[in-house]
């Protein structure tokens, strides 16, 4: 190696400043190779992009809504249908059997004829295909991916018609079988009350005093038996003194009292007779018993007088009569007698009126027993019919409210579906384009090469530069002679820079190409 005093070593150069001559001298050595790596690499990723399949995505958006008009009006007599996870219902209600095959038949792939096999697995990738989403608490979106932009079209409006279809034919099921087993449950519970209630009549015919009310009228005629006792025998009590009294008196008067003559003895009585006839008409009509019966007393007595004057009168001064004709009965003993005879009725009917209530008090707690052992079984047999009547009025309001959400859901005017955005045909694709994979690959081909230059710099052991024979042998480089290249090399040389040029120009001449051929595709 010679040295030129005119080019001094610049030993404060940056490394940046010292590797530059170094990348573009490996350049000129290996354009070939860089140029082919990089053609390599860009054509590489832009077959990647062309051949990269197509996913074209439609969506639409269905619209749930809850309250309309009729809401408020039929508030309390329609059950609403309330959904809390939408897309859940819907992606249930979507990947259904009914509604996949239906699909399978939009999109055309029954067309082939596909065994159940491979009907499953096409089912499979549908579903991995498509995404049920909730954008907002009422929205329902539904997006399906597919190679074809018109099959996603179409199963993406298949599957939004046949969702609100099934919705609203699922939700008229619901409220059809709901009001079916209410109306089941309103006939069994009708035959119970039916039957609770012959069993609660059956009863009462067989124990007459097994009635609301019975209990408190016993206890009130108990209570009022015992007081018609307790005064009656305070009653009988009194009559007993006044008997005895009575009685006392008696005993001290005479039966017989004696008389001048037999006629002053029927006046005597004839007077005593009178005297009760106007006592009795003080109390009574003259058509009364005892009336009539002092009446015939009187006039047999009046009769039995006018006899006995008429004898008198034929009599002589001789003495015709006996005791009996001389003698009478005492009057204060007759009243005496009467009024003792009295009492002795009015006692007599006291003991038998006590007599007789205290049997009517018997009976009645008699009757009082027969009700407190009935009253277990009556409050069991009406409780059970209040409670079958109870729950059988409750099932019949029950019921009209489910006639009327099953007439709703049937004329589908409650919960109702509307597409807010129809699928569109998608125009173009979804997920990694072409421009995105042709631009990734221009910047790779052109990062690789690079790379590959700094790498052989910072790897090569040889000596390239000045800075690196003062950096290891400590002494200073005066001058550097350069390359001078001769024809032979200049001709290869030139020759590779060709080739390298045609590597390098193909990219571009085929990007182009790829542009061009789809262009003329979207015309």
């Amino acid at each position: 190696m010679t040295f030129n005093a005119l080019e001094p070593t610049t030993p404060d150069a940056s490394p940046l400043t010292t590797q530059l001559p170094l990348l573009r001298e490996e350049l000129r050595r290996r354009p070939v190779m860089l140029a082919a790596i990089f053609a390599g690499i860009a054509l590489l990723t832009l077959a990647i992009g062309v051949l990269l399949p197509r996913k074209y995505t439609s969506s639409t958006t269905i619209l749930v809504q809850e309250s309309n008009i009729i809401a408020p009006l039929m508030e309390g007599r329609a059950v609403p249908t309330g959904v809390s996870d939408r897309a859940g219902i819907t992606r249930e209600v979507a990947f259904s059997k009914k509604v996949m095959g239906e699909i399978l038949k939009i999109g055309g792939w029954m067309e082939d004829k596909p065994t159940p096999v491979e009907q499953d697995k096409l089912i499979e990738k549908i579903v991995a295909n498509t995404e049920i989403t909730n954008p907002r608490p009422n929205l329902i979106q539904i997006d399906y991916t597919d190679p074809s932009p018109e099959r996603a079209f179409e199963v993406t409006r298949g599957f939004a018609d046949l969702v609100i279809e099934e919705s609203l034919a699922t939700k008229e099921r619901e409220s059809r079988q709901a009001y079916e087993f209410i109306d089941q449950q309103v006939r069994q519970y009708h035959s119970k009350l039916t039957d609770a209630e012959a069993r609660l009549e059956q009863y009462r015919s067989a124990n007459p005093d097994a009635r609301v009310g019975v209990e408190a009228d016993v206890n009130a005629r108990i209570g009022e038996l015992r007081r018609q006792i307790e005064t009656a025998k305070l009653e009988l009590i009194d009559q007993r003194s006044e008997e005895g009294a009575l009685q006392s008196q008696l005993s001290g008067e005479s039966e017989i009292s004696a008389v001048k003559t037999r006629a002053s003895e029927f006046r005597a009585r004839l007077m005593e007779l009178q005297a009760e006839r106007d006592r009795l008409l003080l109390s009574f009509t003259e058509q009364h018993p005892d009336v009539v019966r002092v009446q015939h007393q009187i006039r047999d007595l009046e009769e039995e007088l006018k006899q006995e004057t008429q004898r008198q009168l034929t009599r002589t001064a001789g003495q015709d009569g006996s005791i009996n004709s001389a003698s009478e009965f005492n009057p204060l003993y007759m009243e005496l007698r009467s009024k003792l005879a009295t009492s002795q009725r009015r006692t007599a009917a006291t003991a038998s009126r006590i007599s007789m209530a205290q049997d009517m008090l018997s009976d009645e707690l008699a009757r009082s027993v027969r009700i407190a052992s009935s009253e277990s079984a009556l409050a069991e047999l009406t409780r059970d019919y209040e409670v079958n009547r109870d729950l059988y009025q409750d099932l019949l309001k029950r019921r009209e409210n489910a006639r009327v959400s099953m007439n709703l859901d049937a004329e589908r005017r409650g919960l109702s579906f509307r597409i807010q955005e129809p699928a569109a045909l998608p125009l173009r694709p979804a997920g990694l384009r072409l421009m995105y994979v042709a631009i990734a690959g221009l910047m790779l081909a052109l990062a690789v090469p690079v790379l590959l230059l700094v790498g052989m710099i910072k790897l090569d052991p040889r000596v390239r530069a000045p800075r690196q024979v003062e950096a290891l042998a400590g002494l200073p480089v005066l001058g550097v002679i350069p390359r001078f290249p001769t024809r032979t090399s200049r001709v290869r040389n030139l020759r590779r820079l060709s080739m390298a040029a045609t590597l390098f120009l193909s990219v571009p001449i085929a990007y182009g190409a790829v542009w061009a051929l789809k262009w003329l595709h979207l015309q």
